[in-house]
């Protein structure tokens, strides 16, 4: 929804429904006022104000923009859909060859998770709401989360086998709540992270 209609007995009132409901802050929308309240005569005929609220800088609108340019500035030919719903703004690129998407992705992710952090930067700079920030990469974080599943149970037995600790190479927070999510049901096993980002690292131990 690009803007809303909203009518109240107050200019503001009727701003401020819409700017709710757009879930969008008052420096990323543009106001038309189609009809200012009027009290009528003896109270009769009385009309409310009506607005009309158009985003024209929002979340979407701001990562779009970025990409675009950068997308551009590096040569590479790719599409992109970007979807915002509940405070989280959800950024999948596909239809990329396999050149640029190791670029754009990096080793273990890092150019990817370095850019998931300039556009939520970009998108929240000036809101008072947060937005919850998710880049993609034809499916790269699902392959990754599955990897680093598997990742999780081979160090675990490794851990069993030499009755001793396993430290993981450092991780984002993101990696390590997937290490840490998939040996949580193990009944021998417990993990705890160390150390300062981002040098962060899981600890895998025996209980």
């Amino acid at each position: 929804m690009n803007y809303i209609i909203k009518e109240s007995d107050t200019v503001e009132k009727a701003v401020s429904m819409a700017l709710e409901e757009l879930k969008a802050d008052i420096n990323e929308v543009d106001i038309d006022i189609l009809q200012n309240p009027t009290n009528g005569f003896l109270g009769l005929m009385a009309k409310d104000a009506k607005v009309k609220v158009s985003i024209i800088n929002g979340p979407r609108e701001k990562a779009s923009n970025f990409l675009t340019i950068l997308l551009k500035k590096m040569n590479i030919d790719c599409d992109y859909e970007i979807e915002f719903d509940n405070d989280t703004l959800d950024i999948v690129v596909n239809n990329i060859e396999g050149k640029d998407k190791g670029i754009l992705i990096g080793k273990r992710g890092k150019n990817l998770d370095s850019l998931q952090y300039v556009l939520s930067l970009i998108v929240n700079k000036g809101r008072n709401n947060y937005v919850r920030t998710i880049v993609d990469i034809d499916g790269y974080r699902e392959k990754r989360e599955k990897t680093l599943e598997r990742l999780a149970l081979k160090k675990a037995d490794k851990c069993r086998y030499y009755k001793k600790k396993i430290k993981l190479e450092p991780m984002n927070p993101y990696e390590r709540r997937i290490i840490h999510s998939a040996l949580q049901s193990e009944n021998d096993i417990i993990t705890y992270s160390e150390g300062e980002d981002p040098y962060r690292r899981v600890v895998i131990d025996l209980k």
